[in-house]
């Protein structure tokens, strides 16, 4: 597929998601995409039908971090993404806000070794990869509530998975947890630090959703049973 057809397909599934995209991020885009068609051929790192270029694929891995993008603050600067795998979301959340320096955690070598290609093709020198599981970098001090930002995208997290994020998250950061329809909304059974603060829509087509917690300055409570925003 030409360049100017795919750029055509991605502008107007970022249209219809409410997103303007601007033609160096566009093209940014499609690099990236492009590079994790043909490294999907070798190594499995993701089930969608690339080469197709679905809608599907698209909204999944372009336009659903893309719209993520307007619900990261203002002022954060770092950003750490668990469980990475083939970039997304993480790459093109970092694209869209090219201020925040990321750092991508992935455990599978195969995997990291791609994202580490994708970061230097794309010219991303504020990124980083380390080859762990999250788990093994809570020995890091030096990584330690240093994020204004912590995301993952994974079909199950659990409060004692929450708990061993939030060390990474710096008071006042917050964790962007990527769900479906059909998991479940953690915001009834998170504990301090962490609070609740909103659950946004991403795309009606995937009937996704983005839960933003907060990990709130000790001392701060955050009022019970307070409901969840649709």
């Amino acid at each position: 597929m030409k360049t100017r057809e795919f750029q055509e397909r991605l502008t107007r599934r970022a249209r219809r998601a409410g997103v303007s995209l601007a033609p160096e991020l566009a093209a940014r885009l499609e690099a990236y995409y492009r590079l994790l068609a043909v490294w999907n051929t070798k190594i499995n790192l993701t089930g969608l039908r690339l080469a197709e270029l679905s809608p599907e694929a698209l909204d999944r891995l372009l336009i659903e971090p893309l719209v993520a993008a307007k619900y990261v603050a203002g002022s954060a600067t770092r950003m750490l993404d668990v469980g990475s795998g083939g970039g997304s979301p993480a790459i093109p959340l970092a694209l869209a806000v090219p201020r925040l320096q990321l750092l991508m955690v992935e455990s599978k070598t195969r995997k990291a070794v791609f994202l580490r290609e994708a970061v230097r093709t794309l010219e991303m020198a504020g990124a980083d990869v380390v080859t762990a599981r999250f788990e093994e970098l809570l020995t890091r001090p030096d990584l330690h509530e240093a994020h204004d930002l912590v995301t993952v995208r994974a079909v199950r997290v659990e409060t004692r998975m929450l708990m061993a994020l939030q060390a990474f998250a710096r008071p006042g950061g917050q964790l962007f947890l990527f769900r479906s329809a059909v998991t479940a909304d953690p915001s009834e059974t998170i504990t301090p630090p962490l609070a609740w603060k909103a659950t946004y829509p991403l795309l009606e087509s995937l009937r996704s959703r983005l839960v933003v917690l907060e990990k709130r300055p000790v001392g701060r409570g955050v009022p019970r049973g307070t409901p969840p925003q649709q």
